[in-house]
């Protein structure tokens, strides 16, 4: 029996980053895509939890099965394992979104969210980005990586818990030379949001920003390896404590303190 791979993204079912992919995995398996009927940028592992959800039957697209639902990336995971899908996913791939994905925008990532939910559910699952947010983007970057590396989780799988977070430099049509482990880049982004005023007079505010980064120099990091033509490749655990003490040197003495005290 072939492979099943459950394809999402966070850009939604129109985007053309996912019709790329998907022709990219047919040749891997059985592929179905469940896709958020609207873009869903920035949701992380937001799920629906006061509105109700469906899930809309689409035409097939080069091969695959095709599905939207009016909810997030997670929520996409969630319903495709629970109702969609009638046996057990191989793969979870998230992509190809338009943009960055690097450093702190991990932690606000729709398509991260929705591998991150993969690897929760115990399946192997990797989110592909091009640092390109223009919707007529060239994908032509990507396809060695993911070729590559979609071949080599079907065969190997991935450990337990453990993503990966793929991100492709905008180089064109041509196909980066090199690819590296890499870590997150420390970073922030400041003047994140604009004020307006609408006609009433009343003040509103829409999400702008500049990205600082905070490690320029460092040839470990995801945003060092972009910024010079590199594929960034940054393993994710989906448990984000750190798990020692040694993070927060006084916090020891504050829990005996706590014990100690009547």
């Amino acid at each position: 029996m072939k492979p099943l791979i459950l394809v999402t993204n966070d850009d939604s079912y129109l985007a053309a980053g996912v019709h790329r992919l998907i022709e990219r995995l047919v040749k891997f398996g059985d592929v179905v895509a469940v896709c958020p009927q609207h873009p869903q940028s920035g949701q992380s592992m937001a799920i629906t939890v006061n509105d109700p959800l469906r899930i809309t039957r689409l035409p097939d697209f080069a091969g695959a099965k095709m599905y939207h639902v009016n909810g997030s990336p997670v929520d996409c995971v969630k319903l495709s394992h629970h109702f969609i899908l009638d046996r057990p996913v191989d793969l979870v791939v998230s992509g190809i979104n338009h943009g960055s994905n690097s450093a702190v925008n991990l932690l606000y990532s729709g398509t991260m969210g929705a591998a991150m939910e993969g690897a929760v559910l115990g399946i192997p699952s990797i989110g592909f980005s091009l640092t390109d947010h223009s919707l007529e983007a060239d994908f032509t970057p990507c396809y060695k990586a993911i070729d590559l590396l979609v071949g080599m989780a079907l065969e190997h799988g991935m450990p337990k818990d453990v993503t990966l977070n793929v991100n492709v430099p905008n180089i064109g049509d041509k196909t980066p030379a090199e690819m590296r482990i890499c870590e997150p880049c420390r970073g922030r982004w400041n003047d994140e949001y604009k004020e307006y005023i609408d006609p009433s007079g009343r003040k509103f505010y829409m999400l702008t920003g500049t990205y600082e980064n905070l490690d320029p120099n460092n040839e470990l990091t995801d945003e060092w390896a972009l910024n010079h033509g590199i594929i960034s490749a940054v393993p994710v655990h989906v448990n984000r404590t750190t798990g020692t003490i040694a993070e927060i040197p006084w916090l020891r003495f504050a829990i005996d303190s706590y014990c100690k005290t009547e």
